[in-house]
Formats: structure tokens, C-alpha cells, sequence
């Protein structure tokens, strides 16, 4: 990623122009957050077209607050109004096919959890700036429910849709290791469990073990595993994946989207190299940034920076010793975790995805 020199950087003017529309877009967020939240989109999707009178009655919620939150989401251009002048007899509806995108959480258009996002944030802002100026951190724990479940609702379309037949299927050695019977799974930060999940019902021989730090996520996993009828395969454990005692024979050890957050990954690392079996595979997926810094970054980039501001780095900044890596963990910073794991090697695999490289460690 090549730097821009000053003299392409936008005026004083179109930055005002810019950071107006990023205000616009956070309001939007937060009106996303609210009809998440309080079932306005659900309510559309599958009970039609309603005045703010209906859909408050359809949600139990206040009729007032409704009418502002339609006029709202009209106006940004998310909701369809008709021609009636009459406030109160103007009806709202979702366009066709925008239920993939605001209430359809098997969806990988699905982004509703975005608004959770960034109201968990939000919450927690005056903690996280103080940490910016202490150099202490804003645990996950401190996050909530809003961000737990905005992080696995995020992530279950392509675990659910993809994983599997799209990527895990395409690694060298692992659909024949994980088709066998008798084969094993070590899953470190499963979070929702939605890929421990998503590994069961393709690979219906193997057995998944997954260790999370975060108590209340292994209780969301677990239910989640439950719910989806492969808790006889399926086991999430509340255990730090840095542990040494943590040991087992598996044919697939792998981390998706967590090693960024964790204050130790070295530890983890070695942990994982300690778990696989011989020829087995150790696989990591990680946030896809560019090889080194440099201005200014794609929307992908400025994203993946904005959640390691807001969470990923407070995260893992909240415990002694941390190395802060933060959501930005370019590939030479993972090669020499790796290493200091004791791995030889690191590949970069041929898997093409907008948001996630897969990495494969060579023991």
C-alpha cells in the first residue's frame, strides 16, 4: 500500500465534506442498532408494509418514537414510503431483498450487527480513551452481550455458508484427516461456536474441542451448539488456550479471528503446535491487511483500524504483559509470533476471501 503524498490528501473543505457524511453514516448505525433491536426490521420482513401506529403495536413499542425512526430510515433511503401526505397514514417497507441484509442472520449479506457494534462502543467510550491515556485497556467482558453476540451474528454467515466447503475443504490434507473416523478438532476462541458448528455438520466423523478465556461466550457457544443439535460432538470449555497443561492429539487446530485480540499469542501459538498430531494442520484465520503500512488505506483497512481503536486493542491491552497487536496484525507480526512459537514456517494460502487470510503453520 503506497503512501500519498500531502499534496493528493483532500482540502480543509472536502474533509468537512467527508467527516459530515461519517456523522450521517454513525447516525445510521445507531437508527440500524435501534431497529435491530427493537424489531422494527423483523417486524416489516415478515408482517409487511406498516404505518408507525401499526408497527409500534406489532413491537410494543412507542408510536411517536416508530414515526420518527420510519421518516428516518426513509429518508437515508433504507425504507420505501408511499405518496400519503398524512403522517399518520404513510406506510413503510422493506425493498425486496433487504431482509438479507437487516434481519436475516444466515445470510452473508447480514450486517445488522454492525449498529451493536459500534453502540458497544460507544458504551464503553469514556474507559477506552482513559486507557488511551494510561496505556490500561477495556476488557471484552466490559463490552457486554451487544458485542458478544454482534461478534458471532457477524462471523455465522460465512462459518455457516462457507467454511467448510469453501475454505477448510480446499486445505491440503485436512477434508480427508477430518472425513476419518475417530478425527479430532481443537478450536482456540470459538466465541459463538458458529465454525465448531459449522466443522460438525460437515465432517459428521469428527469431534471439536473449543477453549475460550471468556466465561460468558462459552455459555453462548454452548447454547448455540445445543440449539443446533451437535452438542454429542460438540464441547466448548472455559480455559486459557495459553495454558500449559492444556495438551491432546488432533488432527486440526486452528483459530479464526482471535489471535489479533490476545495479549499473549505467542503462548497460544506454542499451545496450538503442542496440540496437533504429527502431519496434522495448524490453521489460522486472520483479518486480511496489507504486508506494511502505508496511507491511505482501503475501506477494508480503515475498517479492521476502527475496530482495533474501539475494541480489539482495548481488549487485549486489559491484561499485564500484553503485546498489543491489535486488530491489524499484518503478516510479517504473525510470521514472527510464529516463530517465537517454535513453528518453521508460516504459509500464506491461496484462499481468497475480502476480509480474512487463512494461514497455514508449518511445525
Amino acid at each position: 500500500m503506497p503512501d500519498t503524498p500531502a499534496s493528493a490528501m483532500p482540502s480543509p473543505e472536502d474533509l468537512v465534506g467527508r467527516l459530515f457524511e461519517s456523522a450521517v453514516g454513525a447516525m445510521d448505525l445507531f437508527a440500524l442498532y435501534a431497529g435491530e433491536k427493537l424489531g422494527w426490521y423483523r417486524s416489516l420482513a415478515e408482517s409487511g408494509p406498516a404505518t408507525s401506529a401499526e408497527l409500534a403495536a406489532r413491537t410494543a413499542t412507542n408510536e411517536r418514537y416508530a414515526r420518527e425512526w420510519l421518516e428516518q430510515q426513509a429518508t437515508t433511503g433504507i425504507l420505501v414510503a408511499d405518496g400519503a401526505q398524512d403522517a399518520a397514514l404513510r406506510r413503510f417497507s422493506l425493498p425486496e431483498g433487504y431482509s438479507a441484509v437487516l434481519v436475516d442472520r444466515e445470510s452473508e449479506l447480514f450486517v445488522s450487527p454492525l449498529g451493536r457494534f459500534v453502540a458497544s462502543v460507544f458504551a464503553q467510550a469514556i474507559p477506552i480513551v482513559e486507557a488511551f491515556r494510561t496505556g490500561g485497556g477495556v476488557g471484552w467482558e466490559a463490552f457486554g452481550e451487544e458485542m458478544r453476540t454482534a461478534q458471532a451474528d457477524f462471523n455465522r454467515p460465512f462459518f455457516q455458508n462457507s467454511l467448510v466447503a469453501g475454505y477448510l475443504s480446499q486445505v491440503p490434507g485436512v477434508d480427508a484427516a477430518l472425513s476419518a473416523t475417530g478425527a479430532r478438532v481443537a478450536e482456540i476462541g470459538p466465541g459463538g461456536g458458529w465454525a465448531a458448528i459449522a466443522i460438525a455438520r460437515g465432517y459428521p466423523n469428527a469431534r471439536i474441542d473449543g477453549f475460550d478465556i471468556d466465561a460468558a461466550s462459552v455459555e453462548l457457544a454452548n447454547a448455540n451448539v445445543r440449539e443446533a443439535g451437535v452438542a454429542d460432538r460438540v464441547t466448548i470449555t472455559h480455559k486459557d488456550a495459553g495454558a500449559p497443561d492444556l495438551r491432546g492429539t488432533y488432527d486440526l487446530v486452528c483459530a479464526f479471528e482471535c489471535v489479533h485480540d490476545m495479549p499473549d499469542p505467542v503462548s497460544v501459538l506454542a499451545t496450538m503446535r503442542r496440540l496437533v498430531k504429527p502431519r496434522g494442520t495448524v490453521l489460522v484465520m486472520d483479518e486480511r491487511v496489507g504486508e506494511e503500512f502505508g496511507a491511505v488505506g482501503d475501506l477494508i483497512e480503515r475498517l479492521f483500524y476502527g475496530f482495533s481503536l474501539g475494541v480489539c486493542l482495548p481488549d487485549g491491552m486489559s491484561r499485564a504483559g500484553s503485546v498489543g497487536t491489535g486488530t491489524v496484525m499484518r503478516p510479517p507480526t504473525f510470521r514472527e509470533y510464529c516463530r517465537d512459537a517454535g513453528f518453521a514456517d508460516v504459509e500464506i494460502l491461496p484462499l481468497e476471501h475480502d476480509m480474512f487470510r487463512f494461514y497455514r503453520l508449518v511445525v
